[in-house]
């Protein structure tokens, strides 16, 4: 019995200690059940995305985190047994269907940039990702419900700001292109691509690489340099002209080119290179400096054979002007002979007529009164009381001799000239005009002339002797007028006839320029300073005219 007790007993404590080991399983299992579910509510609760768990036979909210509710701005018992479509997070009843459709199929869907209204009409776009699963052997629907309109709009000013970039690249009007932080050519305008058309692909390409294919090494080495350097450092660099023989195309060119750092808008540094090639317009700009150089030569070339133009036009004209002087010298060197021929003509005349009145008029007179004096003498001798009668005829013959004297004396120098002035002179040489039938002299003088001097007296004196003298031989006139006046511009002696006058032509003559005449008076009053002019025509008469300063 005792066996059997102590077996029993034995049998009896196995069963209690099983049974407390199962009851410290459960409660541990328990426990860890607890820790669990308040871990999840915890991370269901904190979670800053929105969770929303359905029923999978009805499609309705049995449970929402506090983040869901603050996203919507439903309370939690508003949320819970409504569908999604009545919260405004699928259009409708018939989406919200095809959702479910989808889930049962695929067991997850996932929906991007869906609409979302707040009760307090705010508007954001979520993103949804919805998963069937199996609990406790129940079908679960959890929706995850992330707000992503920060996100959105993040994105929609990084687009903004690539397509602006791009456009500010793409627009630029030189050169232009980018290299990231990786060091690739990122993108580069239509003004760049050009100097690139070698290269294929061109973006996303190391740009070391691009630089060595197209320029030495020892210039490409130092290219990537700068732009490293740059990249690193944000120091920009400007070169105003490079100018090396490219590796690509095996010419030289030349190019204006800067670099700066820049911040991309993914936010990663990157070097923007802006450049032009100036190959075209260096030497554009040294073919011009040729064309000054030579249009400066030119202008200097044209102002030259413009001096000599006009040096050889002076030369010309002085040229034609010596000829013309030369002419003019002959001219009047002809006319100065003419016109001491002629004075040796008129004073050989002169002579000759002297000589033959002195001959006939006073050898004549002198025989005669020779005669008489020794008819005179025999007489005296013979008959003293006759001589009272023999000396008369001597008395007559000498006092015509001193007579004949006197006028040669007055032809040759009047001196009433000198004495009584040339208003008296010229009546008395008028006076003494030899006189033809029907010829008639008429003077009229203003005694208020001024007296001129000697000079100028005795130009008009000749002028009008000369002037009376040809009308008298060559113009068979019938009226002759002499008129002296004093004018403002001096005294105006004018001599008119009605004779037959003459031509123009006829002065200017072979046999006109024979005779002393029109040149010999014309000289005369030019000799004085004065003006000298005659008017006639064939059958007009004529009328000269001498004007003679006073003073």
């Amino acid at each position: 019995m005792t066996v059997n007790l102590d077996a029993q007993r034995q049998a009896n404590g196995k069963e209690c200690r099983d049974v407390l080991v199962d009851i410290t399983a459960r409660e541990c299992s328990e426990n860890k059940m607890r820790i669990s579910e308040i871990r999840y509510r915890r991370l269901f609760e904190a979670a800053k995305d929105g969770v929303l768990l359905l029923d999978a036979g009805t499609c309705k909210i049995t449970d929402a985190n506090p983040f869901m509710t603050e996203l919507l701005g439903y309370a939690h018992d508003q949320l819970v047994g409504k569908q999604l479509f009545e919260i405004g997070l699928l259009k409708d009843e018939t989406a919200s269907r095809t959702m479910f459709e989808k889930l049962k199929k695929s067991h997850q869907v996932r929906y991007e940039n869906l609409p979302l209204e707040s009760q307090s009409g705010r508007h954001q776009e979520v993103e949804v990702v919805a998963n069937l699963y199996q609990e406790n052997g129940q079908a679960v629907i959890q929706c995850n419900i992330r707000d992503i309109t920060v996100r959105k709009k993040a994105e929609d000013i990084l687009r903004r700001n690539e397509a602006l970039f791009s456009a500010l690249v793409e627009q630029a009007p030189m050169g232009v292109y980018v290299v990231d932080a990786q060091f690739r050519m990122q993108c580069i305008n239509p003004k760049a691509l050009p100097q690139f058309s070698k290269l294929h692909p061109l973006l996303g390409r190391d740009f070391s690489e691009i630089v060595h294919i197209l320029w030495p090494r020892r210039v490409a080495d130092q290219v990537v340099a700068r732009f490293r350097h740059t990249l690193k450092t944000g120091e920009s660099y400007q070169s105003p002209e490079f100018s090396h023989r490219r590796q690509d195309i095996g010419v030289k060119e030349i190019y204006e080119w800067q670099i700066q750092r820049v911040t991309l808008p993914a936010g990663d540094y990157g070097v923007v290179c802006f450049f032009n090639n100036i190959t075209g317009r260096i030497k554009a700009e040294a073919a011009q400096r040729h064309l000054e150089v030579l249009a400066a030569s030119n202008e200097k070339l044209k102002r030259e054979i413009a001096r000599r133009l006009a040096s050889e036009t002076a030369l010309k004209k002085s040229e034609r002007q010596a000829l013309q002087a030369l002419e003019e010298a002959r001219t009047l060197q002809e006319k100065l002979r003419q016109i001491s021929h002629q004075i040796l003509t008129v004073e050989e005349n002169q002579r000759k007529e002297i000589s033959r009145e002195l001959h006939d008029k006073i050898c004549q007179l002198l025989v005669g009164i020779n005669v008489h004096l020794s008819i005179f003498a025999k007489t005296a001798m013979r008959k003293p009381a006759t001589i009272g009668h023999k000396i008369t005829p001597l008395r007559r013959l000498v006092a015509q001799g001193v007579k004949i004297v006197h006028r040669f004396a007055r032809d040759l120098r009047p001196s009433a000239l000198d004495d009584l002035g040339l208003i008296p002179a010229l009546r008395t040489y008028i006076g003494e005009f030899p006189k033809r039938r029907g010829r008639k002299i008429q003077l009229a003088a203003f005694e208020g002339v001024k007296v001129l001097n000697n000079d100028k007296r005795t130009v008009l004196y000749r002028v009008a002797q000369e002037a009376l003298v040809n009308a008298a031989k060559h113009a068979s006139a019938t009226l002759i007028t002499v008129t002296v006046l004093e004018t403002k511009e001096g005294v105006c002696l004018k001599i008119a006839d009605n004779g037959k006058g003459f031509s123009e032509k006829r002065r200017f003559s072979v046999k006109g320029r024979q005779r002393l005449g029109m040149i010999g008076m014309r000289e005369r009053v030019e000799m004085v300073g004065g003006r000298f002019s005659v008017v006639s025509k064939p059958g007009k008469g004529a009328v000269v005219q001498a004007l003679i300063p006073s003073g």
